[in-house]
C-alpha cells in the first residue's frame, strides 16, 4: 500500500481519478471539524456561513463540470452526533460544489455489514483508506483487486440504501 499525506489528497482529486470518486464516512466525529471557530458557534445555534470558494469546493466544480461523480454516504448515529449535525448542516455547500452526499443510520450500515473505516474510492480501481492514528492523516492507496472489491461491494450496498440529503436532513433534529 502506498502512503500518501491526507493533505495531498486535493491533488489526487484534480488529476488522480478519471470518471467517479466515492467516500463512505463513519467517524462519529472529525478533529478538522471541531477544532474550528466556526464549528463552535454552530454548537451555540449559529449557522455555518456558506463557504463555496474555498479549494475543496472550487475543485469539486471542475470535476462535476467536467462530467465526473463525486460521491459520499456517511454514517449517522441515533441522535446524531453534534459533528454529525454540523456536516448536516455544511452539506448544501457540498450538493452546490456537484457532489452527490447521501446518508445512512449506523444502524442500517451495520446490517449491511459496511466497514467501519473511512475511505475513498476512486474509478473501482484505487482504494484510500484513511489512518486517523497518523498525526499527519496519512492515506494508504491500493489497487489491490481484493481490498477494491470489497469497497466496491460496500460502495453498492451503501449507495443503494442510503437516503438523500433533503429527505434524511428532514428527519435529524437541529439547533440552526
Amino acid at each position: 500500500m502506498d502512503v500518501v499525506p491526507a493533505a495531498g489528497i486535493l491533488d489526487f482529486f484534480r488529476h488522480g481519478f478519471e470518471h467517479t470518486a466515492w467516500r463512505l464516512e463513519t467517524r462519529r466525529s472529525y478533529a478538522a471539524d471541531e477544532g474550528t471557530e466556526e464549528y463552535r458557534q454552530f454548537l451555540v445555534g449559529i449557522a455555518p456561513p456558506s463557504d463555496t470558494d474555498g479549494p475543496w469546493f472550487a475543485n469539486a466544480r471542475t470535476q462535476t463540470a467536467a462530467g465526473k461523480r463525486i460521491e459520499r454516504v456517511r454514517l449517522v448515529d441515533e441522535p446524531a452526533t453534534d459533528n454529525q449535525r454540523y456536516l448536516l448542516a455544511t452539506t448544501p455547500d457540498n450538493l452546490a460544489a456537484g457532489e452527490d452526499i447521501r446518508y445512512m443510520l449506523r444502524s442500517r450500515a451495520h446490517e449491511l455489514e459496511l466497514p467501519a473505516f473511512d475511505f475513498w474510492l476512486f474509478d473501482s480501481r484505487i482504494l484510500a483508506v484513511f489512518n486517523w492514528e497518523d498525526a499527519e492523516r496519512r492515506m494508504g492507496l491500493t489497487t489491490d483487486p481484493q481490498a477494491v472489491a470489497l469497497a466496491c461491494q460496500a460502495r453498492d450496498a451503501a449507495w443503494h440504501y442510503a437516503e438523500r440529503y433533503e429527505t434524511f436532513s428532514a428527519r435529524v433534529r437541529s439547533d440552526v
